[in-house]
């Protein structure tokens, strides 16, 4: 694994983050809101969960809701047991002990940290896909490392690399990674000692195409967890954004070194969380319910974007579209402003995205509906 070199202090790190995307979205949500009217904006833009939260969860909650002392960093055993179950029954990951297994405070805080957990920093690069969720730039920055976007790894050359980034189902273009690549993946970083983190977000939000796979299946990883991270969150699957709750497994001496790390620092998983979680991961019902409203709300805007004369690319999952009309992204953010309808540019997501627009499942069905019906006109 890499070493833990120097790192740039604090204000070094904060000096070198870029501005909040978000912000630069606000006059084409102030556009959208005046084209709506009374009708209310159409937002798809940021992927939050707008259904209720499964009944399953919420008596989770309340039932230990009387919890008056501090919870475990690692988390109850009930919790872990039921995430090494999750990921045999579901995604076909064997082999897991629930000593692997560690809460994290949603899914976004490990994915800013890790760098600095695993000790990187500068001289170290952390490798990432050329259209990424911007906190895997971002997580490299804070460490002081330094960031390095491409879908070809010959292409990083004699960097030092000491963290790779995969996102099958990917954020923001819902492309699905096969098995083959993921194993090249992971083959590359072995031998060169780097640590693969793998966010696997919408794992269970596969539409069309490959079945999406975890990098602990043993198909990718040949039974080994070795130098592998799996990141795993709640949110979307479970309606789960406002509990903040996911959990990383792998590579036991990985997450052991995580889990000191995070002791040190606080980052602990509050407990009536951590028993509706436990919930979460132990009941299927609600997610296939979910999943089947994300299908139709999909499958409406689809035809109303290709309605549109928008090109869908691979969006195979997921809970986005990755659309173009050939254009700059902003000028298809006004244009579906201009009708009631918010969606993110893609160039949030680095240059590849800068003809894209990542258009957001997480609306309600009237929501949708008259978002569809906008877009079509």
């Amino acid at each position: 694994m890499a070493a833990a070199p120097s790192a740039p202090g604090p204000a070094a790190a904060r000096r070198a983050l870029p501005d909040f995307p978000w912000d630069r979205l606000a006059p084409y949500r102030r556009l959208a809101e005046q084209a709506a009217g009374d009708a209310g904006i159409v937002d798809l833009s940021v992927g939050t969960p707008v259904d209720p939260v499964p009944s399953v969860i919420r008596e989770a909650l309340a039932a230990a809701a009387d919890s008056p002392g501090y919870p475990t960093t690692h988390g109850t055993s009930a919790l872990r047991d039921a995430a090494v179950g999750w990921m045999e029954r579901c995604l076909g990951v064997t082999g897991v002990d629930p000593s692997a297994v560690l809460p994290t405070i949603g899914s976004k805080e490990l994915v800013a940290w890790l760098p600095t957990l695993l000790g990187l920093g500068a001289g170290d690069t952390v490798v990432l896909p050329e259209a990424a969720y911007p906190t895997y730039a971002v997580g490299a920055l804070l460490a002081g490392a330094e960031p390095f976007a491409t879908d070809a790894l010959t292409a990083v050359g004699p960097a030092r690399v000491g963290l790779v980034w995969l996102n099958s189902p990917a954020n923001p273009t819902g492309r699905v990674l096969p098995v083959e690549h993921l194993r090249k993946v992971v083959e590359w970083a072995r031998e060169r000692g780097a640590v693969v983190a793998s966010d696997e977000c919408y794992i269970e939000l596969g539409w069309e195409g490959p079945e999406p796979v975890s990098v602990l299946h043993p198909d990718v990883c040949g039974g080994s967890h070795e130098g592998l991270l799996a990141v795993h969150s709640l949110s979307k699957r479970s309606n789960f954004a406002g509990y903040r709750a996911g959990f990383v497994s792998g590579d036991p001496a990985l997450v052991s070194r995580l889990l000191e790390v995070r002791k040190h620092a606080g980052m602990m998983l509050p407990s009536p969380v951590q028993a509706a979680a436990a919930a979460a991961l132990r009941d299927d019902a609600h997610v296939t319910e979910q999943k089947e409203r994300y299908r139709a709300r999909r499958a409406l805007l689809l035809g109303a974007l290709n309605a549109a004369g928008f090109r869908v690319d691979s969006s195979e999952a997921g809970l986005y579209l990755w659309a173009t009309r050939d254009e700059d992204c902003w000028e298809t953010v006004r244009s579906c402003a201009e009708r009631g309808v918010l969606v993110t540019p893609g160039e949030f997501y680095g240059a590849a995205g800068a003809r894209h627009v990542r258009v957001a499942l997480t609306a309600t069905d009237e929501a949708v509906r008259r978002g569809a019906e906008a877009l079509a006109v």
